[in-house]
């Protein structure tokens, strides 16, 4: 079994991220009296709120079992990235005919070794922003170790005990792997082991098509790996715009993407020194061979080992850390925030529940937790964002809506980048032109998104976002074009006609 300590391969690059993230030679410090807040978790929820209340003056605890950064820096938002533009670097060569660009070179391929320690070498530069050095210079007393509660507001640690008047349980979450027969002993990869890899996989089969399968399964596509993306349900990221997903769904067969949908995985196998799957599927058997498994179907809440009953604090092994709407547990000294209790598991969606812990349990805030506004994005190529509602869950909630569509084909900019697959989608509250909710594809949704996040925070409604002068060409401009449609639709058939004058006149 690897070392959770330890990470592969044991280059430079790694060996400096492990110095700044759980350095070998680190001694815990001596507890001093009663701390302010103690933090379990160094992940982004837990180092937000651990050095925004050092920051402000509270004495602060932070404890981290494996390595500091959590998910974020050393298994997700960072690695990912990183390989995902490499891929699209790749597949841009690929496209750059049409342009008017010829290589000489007969073929365009990719260095995976090389992709892979680019990605090590970023990360572990990257790395000493939630470097433990850091945190203690911040003036956090930082803790590597094992945390449990012992009782309501006693933790213990590296065989000391910490007391603390509020506390913050931000373990964050971790791979689900489904009851698959024969998984464990066929072996996989996760998020977490995939990024050790030096040799591209000739044949890759990814179990599960949401955010991280997408990525991923994109990306090794266009380094040459055959891939095959298998998901439960009829389509992928099943909780995404139906018309958002057809584009996407288009693009990774034009990367020579299989899709195996409505399928279920039952048994995984060794046969012939290959992997062996076998998947059920429209009322068929399939065998598939391959010479990796990438396990991607959703994350499980860090809970276990905390001894949390013992701190009367009720959780769920599949949700997680139970909090009401301010964040609270119910120990009410004991707050929770990211990954361990949020149903949105997002590096951004942490943050700024960690900002509303620090508000809340050292100066007596009531931040709720509902009225955090959190886009997110996939960050595949073409790129899904989304904020606020979507038309169904709207409908649910008994809001009539309408829609409008800006498609990028009638966009100038996105025309002359060559990249018109996709739209901007904005839900408004019907009658009205309050701003829902909006789904946005295009090479850069996750740029595009935050412009229409602003304005339902600030309460901006559609029409405003006609008058907002955008540079042109650009591919915002298709959000402003979207406010002009409902402008629009403002016009009674008495002012058309007199428009329609007027334009008559100054002809």
């Amino acid at each position: 079994m690897p070392d959770p300590l330890q990470m592969t391969p044991h280059d430079q690059y790694n060996q400096e991220l492990i110095q700044q993230v759980h350095p070998p030679d680190w001694t815990n410090p001596r507890p001093d009296g009663r701390y302010n807040l103690v933090v379990i978790g160094a992940g982004t929820a837990g180092l937000v709120t651990a050095a925004g209340a050092a920051g402000l003056g509270a004495k602060v605890s932070l404890i981290e079992r494996q390595f500091m950064g959590g998910d974020c820096l050393n298994t997700g938002c960072v690695p990912s990235k990183a390989i995902i533009r490499s891929a699209k670097a790749i597949h841009n060569l690929s496209q750059c005919q049409p342009l008017g660009i010829e290589l000489n070179q007969e073929s365009i391929s990719a260095d995976f070794s090389q992709i892979m320690q680019r990605m090590r070498r970023l990360r572990s530069e990257i790395s000493h922003h939630d470097s433990a050095r850091r945190f203690q210079e911040l003036g956090v007393d930082v803790f590597l170790g094992e945390a449990r509660f012992l009782d309501r507001q006693t933790i213990e640690v590296d065989q000391q005990q910490l007391t603390f008047k509020k506390a913050v349980i931000a373990t964050g979450a971790r791979p689900a792997i489904p009851p698959i027969t024969g998984i464990e002993e066929t072996g996989y990869l996760t998020n977490e082991t995939v990024f050790s890899l030096t040799t591209l996989p000739k044949r890759l089969a990814v179990i599960g098509a949401g955010p991280i399968g997408c990525e991923l399964a994109q990306a090794f596509a266009r380094f040459g790996s055959k891939v095959t993306l298998i998901q439960a349900d009829a389509q992928i990221l099943p909780k995404e715009d139906p018309e958002a997903v057809q584009i996407l769904e288009h693009q990774f067969k034009a990367d020579g993407i299989d899709l195996i949908l409505n399928a279920k995985t039952t048994r995984a196998s060794l046969v012939d020194q290959e992997k062996q799957l076998t998947i059920e599927s429209g009322g068929q058997t399939l065998q598939l061979n391959v010479d990796e498994i990438l396990v991607a179907t959703g994350r499980t809440p860090n809970v276990e080992g905390l001894h949390l009953e013992q701190a009367g604090i009720k959780y769920d092994p599949h949700s997680g850390i139970q909090v009401n709407d301010f964040l609270r547990t119910t120990n009410p000294s004991v707050y929770s925030a990211g990954d361990a209790c949020s149903r949105l598991k997002f590096t951004h969606s942490a943050d700024f529940q960690a900002r509303l812990v620090i508000g809340n349990a050292l100066f007596h805030g009531r931040g709720k937790a509902s009225q955090l506004l959190i886009p997110w994005c996939t960050y595949t190529d073409p790129e899904i964002a989304h904020v606020g509602l979507y038309e169904h869950e709207a409908k649910e909630q008994g809001i009539a809506v309408k829609t409008f569509t800006q498609k990028f084909d009638s966009v100038d900019r996105a025309i002359l980048d060559s990249e018109t697959e996709g739209f901007v989608k904005i839900h408004v509250k019907q009658g009205s032109d309050k701003i829902l909710g909006a789904t946005i594809v295009a090479a850069h949704a996750g740029e595009l998104i935050s412009e229409i996040t602003l304005a339902m925070k600030s309460g901006t409604r559609l029409k405003k976002l006609a008058n907002v002068i955008h540079p042109y060409p650009t591919q915002a401009d298709a959000i402003r074009k979207i406010g002009d449609q409902f402008n629009r639709t403002r016009l009674t058939p008495f002012l058309k006609s007199l428009l329609n004058q007027w334009l008559s006149w100054t002809r």
